[in-house]
């Protein structure tokens, strides 16, 4: 419901201080939320005003979010915490449970904790995606290669973030791990029968909408035995599946817009319609 108060647009900028156009087009009531990179960072210093800028210019204020998962996938490096790969902690996990579950719950807490230092409203993670050896775009972004061991070492992550006051966002809804292509470049499509991703992936998005998860975030993946959208542009996925049959009621977002996997329903606009007609919120 927090984002009901603001623009459906999540947008980005260009670097480590906002423009003039920038400040006249974060203004627009379709904007809601500004996405940052590695490009708009040098410093905490400058991070810590660049939001505090973008969180002055409207009430109520605009979302700032990031993708700090750790590993390859950490926008903000030099001067926070180097985190490892969510892998890290599944691979703690599978000798020491008890230490893999304290491991994650600490990175969900360490990384939410400075980033809320600096301002930042959220981080697009942890990453639910089951650890398969097929996705090279996953990989090691992946907690665990069980839905069991997702569930325990999301459920630590997020308890964690939470303890640093910050929402959780899962992704990518249904599951991403069993695509060998890169949806940021290509158009993956998972050709699995709905009944095998209902029993593996989508177990480990089940049990965090069960545990009311601030967000979700669907991914550009076509699976044609249930639509022949990708999931992020898919009424049957977000409205009569993630939001009817698993009972999600926070957040819906859409991946990145951008991304290859985008462009089969159009241009940004048509894009951007598609998404909202599907259920999504903030794309």
């Amino acid at each position: 419901s927090w984002i009901m108060a603001l623009g459906p647009l999540m947008v980005d900028v260009a670097g480590f201080t906002l423009d003039q156009v920038e400040r006249e087009y974060l203004q627009h009531p379709a904007v809601g939320g500004v996405i940052l990179f590695a490009r708009n960072y040098e410093s905490p210093e400058q991070l810590a005003a660049l939001v505090s800028e973008i969180h002055g210019l409207r009430s109520p204020r605009l979302l700032v979010a990031v993708d700090q998962e750790g590993g390859r996938v950490q926008r903000f490096r030099e001067g926070l915490t180097r985190l490892p790969p969510m892998a890290a902690y599944g691979a703690l996990f599978d000798r020491n449970r008890q230490r893999g579950l304290e491991a994650a719950r600490e990175a969900g807490w360490l990384m939410a904790a400075e980033l809320r230092a600096l301002g930042i409203d959220l981080s697009f993670a942890p990453v639910l995606d089951l650890q398969r050896r097929i996705s090279g775009v996953i990989g090691d972004r992946a907690l665990h290669h069980e839905p069991d061991g997702v569930i325990a070492l999301a459920t630590a992550f997020i308890h964690g973030m939470r303890d640093a006051g910050m929402s959780a966002v899962g992704k990518h809804f249904p599951g991403h791990g069993s695509i060998a292509e890169d949806s940021h470049v290509t158009k993956p499509i998972d050709r699995r029968r709905y009944a095998d991703i209902f029993m593996e992936d989508m177990r480990c998005f089940a049990s965090m909408a069960e545990r009311h998860i601030g967000g979700m975030m669907v991914a550009h993946v076509i699976y044609p035995d249930v639509d022949w959208r990708p999931a992020s542009f898919s009424r049957r996925w977000i409205s009569d599946i993630l939001r009817g049959e698993l009972g999600f009621n926070g957040a819906v977002f859409t991946d990145d817009l951008s991304m290859a996997a985008a462009s089969v329903v159009g241009d940004y606009h048509a894009r951007v319609m598609a998404a909202l007609a599907a259920g999504c919120d903030m794309a």
